[in-house]
Parts: structure tokens; C-alpha cells; sequence
């Protein structure tokens, strides 16, 4: 299963979410809503230009994880 790894490579590299969202043209309630929940469906074209403004690979905002991690990460995230 695939998790977005947003969040952890814009605030390892200082980008706020206000930052990112205007810089990538992405709106400021997808990039909420991509930092609340990493498991939620985006297109490519806005995966693409998240990674383009943090200069990284687009490869680099995805994480593999097994099925079970991930349904215990969104347990822990309905709580």
C-alpha cells in the first residue's frame, strides 16, 4: 500500500504547508488534507508539483507499507 511521505519531506526540508500550497499552486486544503491523512488518493500531476517546488523526486513523497501498518496508522489517525 502506498503512503504519501509529504509532510515529513516538506517539514525536513522547511516548508510550511501556506509555503507549499501557494508555491505549488496545490490548494492549501489538499495539502491540509495530504498531511492529515497520507493514505488519501491524489492525482499525479499534483504529486508532481508538490515534488517539483521541494526540488525532490516524486518518488520520494511515496513510502510502500504493508496493510496492516497502514490500518493501524488510520486507526491511530480516527482517534
Amino acid at each position: 500500500m502506498l503512503r504519501l511521505r509529504v509532510k515529513e519531506v516538506a517539514q525536513a526540508n522547511g516548508w510550511s504547508m501556506n509555503k507549499l500550497s501557494q508555491r505549488s499552486e496545490v490548494s492549501y486544503n489538499i495539502v491540509k488534507a495530504i498531511y492529515r491523512n497520507p493514505y488519501r488518493q491524489v492525482t499525479i500531476d499534483t504529486l508532481n508539483r508538490l515534488a517539483e517546488t521541494m526540488k525532490v523526486p516524486a518518488t520520494s513523497l511515496l513510502e510502500d507499507v504493508t496493510r496492516e501498518q497502514a490500518e493501524a496508522e488510520i486507526e491511530k489517525l480516527k482517534k
